[in-house]
C-alpha cells in the first residue's frame, strides 16, 4: 500500500483543513464598540465631555448587537468571545474611568484616582468572572451589573451636567463644584463595586425578538422612544439608575422570600468560590 495513503497525510494538507477565517460582521460591530470607547478618551481629553459621554453610549449600543448578530448568523466563534471582552474592558472599564477623572475625579486629589482606578480593576475583574462562569451562570440574569450598564452610570452623571450646563469648576442650584466631585466619586465606587457583587441583574437574554406580542407593547415602546426623545441624557441616566437599584431590589426579595439569591446554577466548576455563592 501507498505510504501516502496509509493514514499519513500531508501536513500542508493539515494546515490548510485547521486554518480558519474570522468573520466579519459581528467583528465589525465590535471594533465599532471599541472605537466609540477610544473616540470617547479622545473627545474627553479634548475637554468635549457631551461627545465622549455620546461615544460611550454609542459602544453600549454596539456591544449589545454584536453578539446577537452572531448568534443570528450563526457566525459565533472563540475569537469573537475574547475580542468582545477586549472591547469592553476600554469602552466600559478604562474609557468611563479616565474620563470621570479628567471631568471631576483629579480636583480630589488620591482619592479621585482611587475611586477611577477602582472602577477600571472592577470592570476588569466583572469581565473576567463573566468568561469564566459563562456555563454556569443562569443566562436570565447577570452576576453583578453589567460593565455597560456601570459605564453608564457614570457617563450619565458627566453627560447630564453637561446638557445642564456645568462645565468644569462650575456648579449647579443644588451643588457646588466640590459637591458635584463627590457625587461622581460616589457614582463612580458605586458603580465600580457592584461589578463585582453576586447581586442578580435581569439580562433580557430571555425576550425573543422573533416572538409574536401583543399590539399593547408596541404602543408602549413608541411611547418608550418618544419619552426618552424629549431629553435623552435626564430619560436615559433616569433608566440606569434604576436599574442600578434593580438588583439589590431583587436581591432583597428573594431574601425575604427565603429563595436562593445566587445566580450561580452549580458551582462544580468553580469550588474556590463556592462560599461566595449561598
Amino acid at each position: 500500500m501507498d505510504e501516502g495513503t496509509s493514514g499519513v497525510q500531508n501536513p500542508e494538507l493539515l494546515v490548510r483543513k485547521r486554518r480558519k477565517g474570522i468573520y466579519i460582521l459581528p467583528n465589525l460591530f465590535t471594533l465599532a464598540a471599541l472605537f466609540g470607547g477610544f473616540y470617547a478618551v479622545v473627545m474627553a481629553m479634548n475637554g468635549r465631555f457631551d461627545m465622549a459621554a455620546i461615544g460611550v453610549f454609542c459602544a453600549m449600543v454596539l456591544d449589545s448587537l454584536d453578539g446577537r448578530i452572531a448568534r443570528m448568523t450563526n457566525t459565533q466563534s472563540a475569537f469573537g468571545e475574547q475580542m468582545d471582552s477586549l472591547s469592553d474592558m476600554v469602552s466600559f472599564g478604562a474609557a468611563p474611568a479616565l474620563i470621570a477623572y479628567i471631568w471631576a475625579l483629579k480636583d480630589l486629589g488620591r482619592w479621585g484616582w482611587v475611586a477611577a482606578f477602582v472602577y477600571c480593576a472592577c470592570a476588569a475583574l466583572r469581565l473576567a468572572r463573566f468568561n469564566v462562569n459563562t456555563g454556569v451562570v443562569d443566562k436570565r440574569y447577570f452576576q453583578g451589573l453589567p460593565s455597560p450598564a456601570a459605564a453608564a452610570l457614570v457617563m450619565g452623571v458627566i453627560w447630564l451636567m453637561t446638557e445642564l450646563g456645568v462645565q468644569r469648576g462650575g456648579s449647579t442650584l443644588l451643588l457646588g463644584w466640590h459637591g458635584i466631585t463627590w457625587l461622581m466619586f460616589a457614582f463612580t465606587l458605586y458603580a465600580g463595586l457592584t461589578m463585582v457583587t453576586n447581586v442578580p441583574f435581569y439580562s433580557f437574554k430571555d425576550i425573543q425578538m422573533k416572538k409574536s406580542v401583543p399590539f399593547v407593547v408596541i404602543v408602549l415602546m413608541a411611547l418608550g422612544i418618544a419619552v426618552i426623545n424629549i431629553h435623552p441624557p435626564i430619560a436615559l441616566f433616569g433608566v440606569f439608575v434604576l436599574y442600578g437599584l434593580s438588583g439589590y431590589v431583587v436581591y432583597a426579595w428573594r431574601k425575604a422570600k427565603g429563595l436562593q439569591t445566587s445566580v450561580i446554577s452549580t458551582s462544580t466548576d468553580e469550588p474556590e468560590e463556592r462560599g461566595l455563592h449561598q
